[in-house]
This record gives structure tokens, sequence and C-alpha cells, in this order.
């Protein structure tokens, strides 16, 4: 029975931006995958604190900033991988990165290359070092798998790689995803103290998100609808700064609430108590706040950019980035009851789509396919 070797050293347990998208995609990938072991065994190694996958073996690896994390993954984690008993046949590297001294066979996840199509976004060396590490363990791997057609298109014409040799796993929407009783909502509404009508963004608060648009078109909207309200919820990432400068030079601090991180746990308590969703990003590998929304029956508005055509489909309004009058309209025929109740049909449809049991099925075809290119080698 094959051994898999799982570098899952982003999925983190701590409530940052770090434990938002990548963390929530490798998790519940990976126990999906352990739940259905087939003809696979499984070791991973996640850093110290990160949450334990039944079905799997778990190796904590002795890793803490970035710097030292990146360090141990190159310089000491192939020798781990060669330790292991039984004996470890391929590696799969979960974020970007292979341990590019091992010379197993290997499959590499991508979610995106906004690095490369949005460099000025991103602080100099973080960009450096995905650009280069992204490439050098693409050109390593036997299979890269993509979470998106737009991450699979961009992996082959940005970095070369051979379409053939590129995977697609979407992520899934879990089934907590989904309209909940009124009376519920209602009591989560008081527990937060939310307004009566409110438009959500969820997601890290970092300059790919494009919220300045966001705030600037809630700024036009409410003045068509002075009850309405915005909640920016997530964990800040970088660069924030200019946002918050923004919300008081429009005299919006009443008006726009920043709780912060969000637990997992309440994520479709927060959809439901939302009038709408907004998630006006530049750029995104896949975009999976958006199709949780839809889900939950939530009227949605995105970009109309990357791979946001395709966690929205035909159900999410999709406007041009950084496109506030147009932002603003779909903002306003978003809170339409006409809306609510087109989309309380509609969203969850679409959403039921995406599923962890086609993802983990990904990874073990990724994991057939390399084994057998390795064979056949």
């Amino acid at each position: 029975m094959p051994h898999i070797a799982l570098s899952a050293l982003l999925m983190d347990g701590r409530a940052s931006y770090r434990s938002a998208g990548i963390h929530q995609y490798i998790y519940n990938a990976l126990t999906t995958l352990a739940a259905e072991p087939e003809d696979f065994t499984y070791t991973a190694f996640t850093r110290p604190g990160a949450a334990r996958i039944a079905g799997l073996r778990n190796v904590a690896a002795p890793v803490g900033g970035r710097l030292r994390r990146i360090a141990w993954e190159q310089l000491s984690q192939p020798g781990a991988i060669a330790r292991l008993q039984p004996k470890v046949d391929l590696v799969h590297g979960l974020a970007f990165s292979l341990p590019l001294l091992s010379r197993l066979p290997a499959v590499v996840t991508v979610y995106d290359l906004s690095f490369l199509r949005l460099p000025d976004r991103f602080p100099t060396t973080q960009r450096l070092y995905l650009s280069a590490i992204t490439r050098l363990s693409c050109r390593h791997a036997r299979r890269v798998i993509a979470i998106s057609e737009a991450t699979r298109r961009d992996v082959a014409e940005r970095l070369g790689v051979p379409a053939a040799r590129i995977d697609l796993a979407y992520p899934g929407v879990d089934a907590r995803f989904k309209r909940l009783p009124t009376a519920e909502v209602e009591s989560f509404r008081a527990r937060q103290g939310l307004p009566a009508r409110f438009v959500l963004y969820l997601g890290t608060l970092e300059p790919r998100k494009n919220l300045p648009t966001l705030v600037q078109a809630f700024a036009q909207a409410r003045r068509i609808q002075p009850d309405l309200h915005l909640v920016l919820a997530g964990a800040r990432g970088w660069w924030y700064h200019s946002l918050l400068r923004m919300i008081s030079d429009l005299n919006l601090g009443d008006r726009i609430h920043l709780p912060g991180f969000v637990p997992a746990d309440d994520l479709p308590l927060w959809y439901n108590a939302a009038a709408a969703f907004a998630y006006p990003s530049t750029f995104e590998g896949f975009g999976l706040p958006v199709a949780e929304a839809l889900a939950c029956g939530t009227p949605t508005v995105t970009s109309d950019s990357s791979s946001l055509p395709e966690s929205g489909g035909a159900v999410a309004a999709r406007i041009p980035v950084e496109d506030v009058d147009a932002l603003t309209r779909a903002l306003l025929a978003a809170l339409s009851p006409d809306e609510a109740e087109r989309t309380r049909t509609a969203g969850p449809a679409h959403a039921a789509r995406f599923t962890w049991n086609a993802t983990a099925a990904a990874f073990r075809a990724s994991y057939r396919a390399a084994l057998v290119s390795e064979q056949a080698a």
C-alpha cells in the first residue's frame, strides 16, 4: 500500500489570517482523505499546535516563524521523510512548495499565482520567496494540483507546466453551510450586537481583497438606504492601515464594523445574518466564501476576475474590479426582496457542485498518476 508524506506546514490552528483559506482547504481535504483511506496510507507533517487529523499519522515539525519553517522544510524535512516507516513512496506539498532535496515522486498544490499577477500587493520578500519556491516546486513535481480552472491556466501559462500534468481539485463547501432557522440567526445577531440590515465581507483584510472599492460603494449605497451597515469580518493581514484611514475619513466608523477573525464554527451564522454578501476581490485562487455564502442562500456580489466566476457561477452578481459605481448598483440590487428569493433556491443548488469528497478523490487520482509515471520512468 503506497505511503504518502503530506507536507502540511501551513495548516494552522491559531485565530489569524493564516488559519483562513489555505488552512481550511488543507484541513478539510486531509480530513476527508483520511476518512476514505482506500489504497494509501498517510503521514502528515504539521506545525506545533495545528489540528490533529484522525486516520493518519501526525508528526509535529519543530517549526516556528516563517524563516524557521522554510529552513526546516528544505533542509530537515527530506531526512525526516526518509526515516519514516513504512518507506514513503510519494511526497505531497500542500501549499506551493516541496522539500526540493527529496528525490521521491512528488505532487504540489498551487492555490493561485497572485504574487506573479499582482506583485505590488505583496511585501517584497514574500513575493520573491513564493515566486521562486512555486516555480521550482512545479518543475520538480510529477503532478501539480490547481484549485480552480483559472489557477490551472495560470500555472500552465506563467510557469510553463504542461497542461497534461496539472490536475483540478476544487475546494468543497461543507454541509453546515445552509439556510438556518430564523430564531437561531436572530439569537446570534443579538449576541454579536449586529445591526438589522448589513452587507457582509468575510476574509483577510489585505490589499488583494479590493476593500477600498467596497467601502466607497457602501458609502454611496448608504445614501439611498440610510439604515444599511457594512461588516468587514476577518483577521488583519498586511497593509490594512490605509483602509482604516479611509473609513475614518469618510466618517463611517459607526456604520462599518470590524469584528476581527471569525471562528470557523460561526461562519454559517454570519452568512445567514447578512442581507447580502460582498466579495469584490481583485484576484482569487477560488474564492470559497462566495460559494459558502451562496450555500446559505445569501445574495452575493463578487468580481468578474480570475476564478470568481467559477465560485459564483451564474448566481452571484459579477462586477468589474475597482468599479465603484457598478458595485454600488450591484449591492442595491442584491438587497432587493426578489434577489433574496432567487438566491434562496439557486445559491444552494450551485454550491452543491463543490464537495470535499470530490477534492479527496482528485488528490488520490493525482497520486496514482504520479506513481504510474514514476514506474514508467
